[in-house]
């Protein structure tokens, strides 16, 4: 899917409130999710709120207006694009802030895999998925049959395993355990923290599948064009990293070279270790 996205309305239990912070990273900004179990009306019926996201340009000021009452925040992962006002927003509603790490968690206890939450109706499962962060999560909505997948699958392009806290194994296990709920007629959409809706989940984490490893498969060209073998060492070299995105990120923007240097990073930890 192409073109600008502006978040919207996605019924009858999600509203995409989209925040004022567009950039390489995260395209046309945050996505922050409004979910409410259908009932007696944002009065009676609590939401659950993910990834309020960043202090930018009312954003707050925003889902303080527009959310009406909140029973949860809960946060995919530590970016402050995602959690940066998850306590002031909580504070504001009443409720607790939930994530992995302790350290993002307000007045609520971390989550744990396979937790099943329950708001006013709206019910939750939080699925643990790291590899763009140690403390990525993705939540499925079983009554929608949607996967809220934080920023391990993007709306558009392929996500960044932001080494160090990203790891390309636990990458590789969590998107094949996204797969698996899919395989399992579970999950057939995809909620992506920024960019636009995907409604065809197989297709879309088959392609990050086939993606990732052929750049694991370009990094290992690379690593030969350099004449570097792969070894436990290759982390000692600190210059190799970004002598490997010149060789294999050259026909990209090198506006991105930086993020794709913790990818490649991310990639030599893993040849490394194998």
């Amino acid at each position: 899917m192409s073109g600008a996205w502006n978040g919207g309305s996605y019924p009858p239990r999600a509203e995409c409130l989209l925040a004022p912070n567009p950039g390489i990273m995260t395209l046309d900004g945050t996505n922050t999710w409004v979910l409410r179990e259908p009932g007696a009306g944002p009065d009676q019926q609590r939401a659950v709120v993910v990834d309020p996201g960043p202090i930018q340009d009312g954003h707050l000021d925003r889902l303080v207006a527009e959310t009406g009452e909140v029973g949860l925040v809960l946060l995919t992962h530590h970016h402050l694009d995602h959690s940066e006002v998850a306590e002031t927003f909580a504070r504001a509603k009443g409720c607790a802030v939930r994530a992995l790490d302790p350290a993002y968690c307000f007045a609520g206890d971390p989550v744990a895999d396979g937790e099943e939450l329950d708001v006013d109706g709206l019910r939750l499962r939080v699925l643990t998925t790291p590899g763009h962060t140690a403390d990525s999560i993705s939540l499925v909505l079983p009554a929608e049959r949607v996967l809220l997948s934080g920023d391990m699958v993007l709306g558009r392009g392929t996500t960044v395993v932001a080494h160090p806290g990203g790891q390309l194994g636990a990458y590789f296990d969590s998107i094949e355990r996204m797969r698996a709920l899919v395989t399992a007629g579970e999950v057939e959409t995809i909620w992506p923290a920024h960019g636009p809706v995907l409604d065809d989940a197989g297709a879309v984490l088959d392609f990050y599948l086939a993606h990732r490893r052929d750049r694991l498969a370009q990094v290992e060209a690379a690593l030969a064009h350099l004449s570097v073998a792969v070894s436990p060492h290759l982390a000692d070299d600190d210059s190799l990293p970004r002598r490997v995105v010149e060789v294999v990120y050259a026909e990209v923007d090198p506006v991105l070279w930086d993020a794709a240097e913790l990818s490649v990073r991310a990639q030599l930890a893993y040849l490394s270790s194998r």
